[in-house]
């Protein structure tokens, strides 16, 4: 039997969005009726709530959305890598607040997307027009509820203007928040599905018929825990719908690569799932999200 993901997804014909557990090539929908309804649930509720509750459709039918909705938000951390810590050293004319910050006692935590800004698999993402050096960080993601427990996991691409956070540590939101910044895929895996102790990363970035980048990492290398990072982002706040938390890049490009327009950034992370998107520039060609915030279906428009 298939490995189980929590999908969100629109069936042909249909205007509104439905919940279900994707496994073996079918779809059966669930009695939420969406992902931030689920994650109010504590996880024993949620597990009992994946139930079937209707008619399975085929998995290759229907538009798939971002797992992501309502009041959720999605959320990043830096420097957890010791990779990431060498890149943000290199990049950058203050290279000292990032050698602080990997070692400190509070990690590097970003507001990353709120829910109808984040783009799914097949769908683009994009560079700023006025970045010189951007690249794709991909990322195991945690799902955690309302309660800040462990739900699930999916895979993120957190992408980076590494030129403009290089210039000052203070724009790190213009370098990560913009149309087109993040990625999550399709599906979530349920967190009592997934060993994350040593899972496989690996991306590529496949330019015309050539792979111009390529790199591979392990979640054995994380410098901080899964549940310290989402302790301290759950102490101040409340997350009434939950929360996606990408945990940090162990993955980053010599400073002489950056994505262009019409490249293609392939993320795999093993038990979890994969995620591919085609790379834009600048802001026009992601603004039918505006318009797929009400209207699902406007969504097959950034997947063409």
């Amino acid at each position: 039997m298939e490995s189980m993901e929590i999908v969100r997804y629109v069936e042909q014909g249909a205007a509104q969005p439905r919940v279900g557990v994707r496994r073996d090539g079918k779809i059966a929908p669930v009695r939420f009726g969406s992902v931030a309804e689920l994650l109010r649930e504590p996880l024993d509720a949620l597990r009992a709530g994946l139930e079937p509750a209707g008619g399975e459709v085929d998995a290759d039918s229907v538009t798939y959305l971002p797992p992501v909705d309502g009041r959720t938000e999605v959320w990043a951390s830096g420097v957890t890598y010791e990779r990431s810590r060498e890149g943000r050293v290199e990049e950058s004319v203050q290279a000292s607040v990032y050698e602080l910050v990997y070692d400190a006692p509070r990690p590097e935590l970003f507001l990353k997307s709120v829910a109808w800004r984040v783009v799914t698999d097949g769908e683009p993402v994009a560079v700023r027009a006025d970045s010189e050096v951007d690249v794709p960080e991909p990322e195991l993601a945690v799902v955690a509820n309302s309660r800040g427990e462990i739900v699930g996991y999916t895979v993120c691409n957190d992408m980076s203007s590494r030129s403009i956070e290089g210039e000052n540590p203070l724009y790190i939101p213009q370098a990560k928040i913009f149309n087109g910044c993040c990625a999550v895929a399709t599906g979530i895996r349920p967190a009592w599905e997934v060993d994350t102790a040593d899972l496989a990363i690996s991306m590529k970035v496949v330019r015309g018929d050539a792979v111009v980048f390529e790199g591979e990492t392990s979640t054995a290398r994380l410098h901080r825990t899964l549940e310290e990072l989402v302790g301290v982002l759950y102490a101040p706040s409340d997350f009434p719908d939950g929360a996606i938390l990408s945990t940090g890049t162990g993955i980053v490009p010599e400073l002489d690569f950056s994505l262009t327009e019409g490249d293609r950034v392939d993320i795999e992370i093993a038990q979890v799932g994969t995620l591919s998107n085609p790379v834009v520039r600048g802001r026009e060609p992601l603004s039918w999200l505006v318009d797929a915030a009400e209207r699902p279906a406007a969504r097959r428009k950034g997947q063409q």
